[in-house]
């Protein structure tokens, strides 16, 4: 008896421990086409590899953003997007073509924003989640109110980032060490990654307590590269390993350090980093491995 009375306190004691355990959203940017592609990989089998991952580790629902421009000009990569919906995950807008707030005017770039919609109509879900391009809301504040009343007006939310390590270098990084077949070079590329990871995981949830007193509920971004899908379960596996338990995005924004983005009618608000540096607290600072992936495998020139 006494032993049945010690389980049951322990599943009692399971969702608040749960609770305590650090929230991550994960999502996807760049669908259906990133970066250049290792030999004999496509399009569509890099998604089902993501989606099999994030199947086999529950860690859905996860938002993918769309460049609808790109399943047009490459039409074979199309249908990952049915894929992902058929995996029932959702989709939200990246603008048409990925354009950089900086370099076009309000105007087009709301026709961005308005050029992807159709797609995300007919894929259906809860699809009004925008996510800038290069996460660049603008420099120019006339801009940026115009863009921010726009997606207002629309019914957007903005799906914030607040956790992310540079994934989409390792992609073109591993197309040419995969083109070359430099298996040294890539478990070089596998061991950088899940350690820049990690890395940018302790300093956004440093960020947060200086910030908030707490963790938040992070969003990460990825994007749908050919290394993000190979690398996927492992990495997947060592945020659990840390302690993080999966959310989707909507909840991981339903908490008030995400007011400012949840409703693009508010004034923006700072972002997560500059709200830690803002306090003085000291920071750790992650390693940069651009110039060592930018040099890795410099004789390969995949397609």
């Amino acid at each position: 008896m006494k032993k049945v009375l010690v389980a049951l306190l322990c599943l009692a004691a399971l969702p608040a421990m749960a609770k305590d355990r650090p929230a991550l959203a994960i999502t996807f940017d760049d669908l259906p086409v990133h970066g250049p592609l290792p030999p004999n990989a496509t399009r569509v089998g890099v998604g089902d590899a993501l989606i099999a991952a994030m199947r086999a580790a529950k860690a859905g629902p996860v938002y993918g953003f769309i460049n609808a421009a790109q399943a047009e000009k490459m039409p074979s990569a199309a249908p990952m997007l049915d894929r992902w919906r058929a995996a029932r995950l959702p989709l939200g807008n990246h603008a048409w073509n990925h354009a950089d707030l900086d370099q076009v005017s309000a105007e087009a770039f709301i026709d961005e924003i308005a050029h992807n919609e159709p797609v995300l109509q007919a894929k259906g879900g809860d699809w009004r989640w925008f996510r800038y391009p290069y996460l660049n809301e603008g420099k120019d504040p006339a801009k940026r109110a115009a863009v921010r009343a726009e997606l207002a007006k629309r019914g957007y939310r903005i799906a914030a980032v607040t956790m992310g390590f540079g994934d989409y270098m390792w992609n073109d990084a591993y197309a040419r060490c995969a083109t070359s077949g430099d298996a040294k070079a890539i478990a070089w590329l596998e061991q950088s990654f899940l350690d820049a990871a990690r890395e940018s995981a302790e300093l956004s949830r440093a960020e947060a307590k200086a910030a908030y007193g707490r963790d938040i509920p992070y969003v990460l971004l990825m994007h749908v590269g050919a290394f993000d899908a190979r690398m996927l379960p492992r990495l997947l596996a060592q945020y659990r390993k840390a302690g993080f338990r999966f959310v989707s995005l909507p909840m991981a924004e339903s908490d008030p350090a995400y007011a400012a983005d949840i409703n693009p009618a508010l004034p923006p608000a700072p972002t997560l980093d500059q709200r830690a540096r803002d306090t003085g607290t000291p920071l750790p600072s992650p390693h940069s491995y651009a110039a060592e992936l930018s040099a890795i495998c410099p004789a390969a020139t995949p397609k």
